[in-house]
């Protein structure tokens, strides 16, 4: 009496011939020939240039910081060490949101400063608050390393502004 029913063999080769059917279907080139493929890599272009152009945004936004430190600590010479290390981190800052090889934007005109040290301080304060805003709402566009790169300056940038908000209740006068 011969068995009847699903076999083994039969359940096996069923399996198989399912497998290398979704296997072919997935390497096909119908991609190419359908457009979808020239879409696809238009859109790879585009988010190259995005990505690009947040980077540029980010980094010139950086650089401008960077060169407010700079005009802060020349007009202030107290401020000087204290800003240091937060002028080097922002630098630093500037060079890896740069788009490239990591040379940084060239910066803006920073503009003026305050004659007083503590109202400098605390104008540079609101400025990295600026700066904090702004890298925070480009993450939230920008691809998934950039935007951890954007998130960890902004979260700089806001360490920054406290950071600055303290040392001008320190400087005198």
């Amino acid at each position: 009496m011969r068995r009847t029913g699903t076999t083994r063999r039969g359940a096996l080769t069923a399996t198989g011939a399912l497998a290398l059917g979704a296997v072919l279907t997935g390497c096909g080139d119908d991609d190419e020939e359908t457009g979808r493929g020239a879409a696809r890599s238009g859109s790879r272009a585009g988010a190259v240039r995005a990505e690009k152009a947040l980077r540029t945004t980010a980094a010139r936004t950086s650089a401008a910081m960077a060169a407010r430190y700079e005009l802060v600590a020349r007009t202030h010479p107290a401020t000087a060490a204290g800003l240091a290390p937060l002028r080097a981190a922002v630098r630093e800052h500037a060079k890896a949101l740069a788009p490239g090889a990591g040379r940084a934007a060239p910066p803006a005109a920073p503009g003026r400063v305050s004659a007083d040290a503590r109202t400098a301080l605390r104008e540079l304060a609101a400025a990295e608050r600026r700066t904090a805003d702004a890298h925070a709402e480009a993450l939230l566009t920008a691809e998934p390393e950039l935007a951890r790169l954007l998130a960890s300056v902004a979260g700089a940038a806001a360490a920054h502004a406290y950071l600055l908000t303290e040392l001008a209740e320190e400087i005198p006068s």
